[in-house]
């Protein structure tokens, strides 16, 4: 069967010559201005496509394979004729820089509310104060909302909420790790701690989010499958920010991030417990086409994005 050589474009061809050139995927992520883990998911697909490992240990180092080097060079011409045909395009677009104080225009935004609840509602306030004259959509997570074919078809701009494994064919930045806690009532048998194991955790009645995608569990319950490990759902619910409302008038557990459960503590009768199973940090991420990763209007949404989610890390739950 032959590669599917629609589905290559120019970025890939740029992360082969650059993987290859520095022997490297973490120096490659920086010259890129991307992340390891999305350039390394770039190179597992360029090994697919090629049939070849490409770059190979050899001791302490990275060796390029004989097809590896061969590929160079035509990589290297494409990029070189790439930029003759679009450079004074790309070069007029730097020109036109964004003036979000005069802008018009409208930013659409797929996201969960799973990262904070004050996170949307600043992200507006931001965004009306630096740009007025631009308007905002923001559209839901859902199993129906098929954020990835929305962004390649150019019907959203930028998509925030958190993966296990972000799609590899998308561009990236984390914004923020969240350490993963219980959220509970405070008249909860285990609201204090003690006795909180592993197995009575998971034989609690849990309370969850719907998944984001057809056919997926999420990432809570998919690190304890990985586990071997299944807890007790027995309600999920589209509308995340009335979980908590939901503990607090019952014995269901949430598990999710501290950012997200302390905006709740001391405004409802709930807690925040340890969580007695080792799961890693939630990481949440803006995620965007190549359709869109030029375009300084985005660039500077995208910065927005980003410093709003710092502040609300850097205030701390």
């Amino acid at each position: 069967m032959q590669p599917g050589f629609d589905t290559i474009d120019l970025h890939l061809i740029r992360v082969l010559h650059t993987v290859i050139h520095e022997r490297s995927v973490s120096r490659a992520a920086v010259r890129l201005a991307s992340s390891q883990p999305a350039v390394s998911a770039q190179l597992r697909r360029l090994r697919r496509l090629t049939g070849d490992p490409l770059l190979v240990r050899a001791g302490q180092q990275m060796h390029p394979t004989e097809t590896a080097l061969q590929l160079l060079g035509p990589a290297e011409r494409l990029l070189q004729e790439a930029e003759q045909l679009f450079g004074r395009h790309r070069a007029q677009q730097r020109r036109a820089a964004f003036d979000p104080a005069r802008a018009e225009g409208l930013f659409r935004v797929a996201a969960s509310d799973y990262l904070d609840p004050l996170f949307l509602p600043r992200l507006v306030a931001r965004l009306k104060r630096e740009a007025p004259g631009m308007r905002l959509e923001l559209l839901p997570l859902t199993q129906d909302y098929d954020y990835r074919r929305h962004l390649a078809a150019g019907d959203v701009d930028l998509v925030v909420g958190n993966w296990l494994e972000p799609p590899e064919e998308l561009h990236l930045a984390r914004l923020v790790s969240d350490e993963i806690v219980c959220l509970v009532a405070e008249r909860h048998p285990h609201a204090g701690g003690r006795g909180w194991t592993r197995e009575r955790y998971l034989e609690q009645e849990h309370v969850a989010p719907m998944p984001l995608s057809p056919g997926a569990v999420g990432v809570i319950d998919e690190h304890l499958r990985q586990q071997g490990a299944r807890r007790h759902i027995v309600v999920r619910s589209s509308h995340f920010s009335l979980i908590p409302l939901m503990v607090a008038d019952s014995l269901l557990v949430l598990t999710t991030g501290r950012l997200f459960c302390s905006r709740y503590v001391g405004t409802l009768p709930v807690k925040i417990v340890r969580c007695p199973v080792g799961f890693p940090p939630l990481t949440y991420y803006q995620l965007w086409h190549d359709l869109t990763h030029a375009a300084p209007s985005q660039r500077w949404l995208r910065e927005q994005v980003r410093d709003v989610a710092a502040g609300l890390a850097g205030a701390g739950a």
